[in-house]
């Protein structure tokens, strides 16, 4: 059994019923491009093989790289406009803490309040050389969160043409609930692996297919830890007899093992090389059998299904 090398990835639209943004179903984490090291151009080359691999999409937040990040995206943007052109941008925002870049930070805190959720999102443009941002999520629960005042703020932001459409991270079903009530969210982005399949469990991706809407997956190699047997001995051993039966590497099956769940997940991929790229795209071509995808469960977790 073996798949395509020379895919590309698919185009998702995240909430048909909301005339929601299309988006790769990869989309290109940008987590630690802090940590990369790289000059502007390398910067430039990356994003065009991501491009070439067909991940038009860019996942952000404000905090990110103790909020260098999206400064570091907006000068590879200034130095390759064209490059710029073809991404649709994801960031997020809800979360203050102390950093060079923000010495006015007194404490890490979450802040929902509209002051900060239009500051944020306004500051992001800038720093990323944007006129728009396709999605907007709250970071994180804001246990403080007023939710028109947030509405209030999302309002604003899309009536002004900077934020197309907004969503949430890290929501449970009813924090999300509570605030779709007073604006459409068309996401949440949450954590979700073979070793941490919360999100199948919990309500979120119940949620996600009741309203038609895509959730955005996070960590879905466990930071890793997927690839390393002493994680999991039987996961592994079991991941890696189907992989050779896919001819595929392990981490895609692992992320194929995600986009086989009805809700239509859209994956995010966070590391700086290229080659990881491939292989997520790699795994929109593996189609896991119904019971392929229960035989990883039950490697996962040890146990029969009751």
């Amino acid at each position: 059994m073996s798949t395509s090398r020379n895919s590309r990835s698919p185009q998702i639209n995240i909430a048909p019923q909301l005339a929601g943004p299309i988006f790769s179903q990869i989309v290109l984490g940008l987590w630690r491009l802090a940590s990369w090291d790289l000059t502007v151009q390398e910067r430039v080359q990356f994003l065009e093989q991501a491009l070439e691999l067909g991940i038009d999409t860019l996942d952000q937040a404000d905090i990110y790289g103790d909020y260098r990040s999206e400064i570091l995206l907006g000068e590879a943007f200034a130095a390759a406009p064209h490059v710029q052109a073809q991404f649709k941008i994801i960031t997020k925002c809800g979360i203050r803490f102390p950093a060079a870049l923000r010495p006015e930070n007194e404490a890490h805190i979450y802040d929902t309040s509209a002051r900060h959720i239009i500051a944020s999102a306004e500051n992001s443009l800038r720093q990323m050389r944007l006129e728009k941002i396709d999605l907007l999520l709250i970071h994180r629960p804001d246990p403080l969160l007023q939710a028109d005042e947030v509405a209030s703020a999302f309002e604003q932001l899309q009536r002004a043409g900077k934020v197309l459409h907004f969503g949430v991270s890290n929501f449970s079903p009813q924090q999300f609930e509570l605030l779709n009530s007073r604006f459409p969210l068309l996401s949440n982005q949450v954590e979700c692996s073979l070793l941490h399949p919360n999100p199948i469990h919990d309500g979120v991706f119940d949620q996600c297919q009741q309203h038609r809407i895509s959730p955005l997956i996070w960590s879905a190699l466990a930071g890793g830890r997927l690839l390393q047997a002493s994680a999991n001995p039987a996961l592994y051993t079991h991941l890696k007899a189907l992989s050779e039966q896919f001819d595929c590497a392990i981490s895609s099956l692992c992320i194929a093992w995600l986009l086989r769940h009805p809700s239509h997940p859209l994956v995010l991929t966070g590391s700086g090389k290229i080659q990881s790229l491939r292989e997520a795209v790699q795994a929109t071509n593996i189609q896991l059998s119904r019971t392929q995808w229960f035989d990883c469960w039950r490697a996962a977790t040890g146990a029969a299904l009751p």
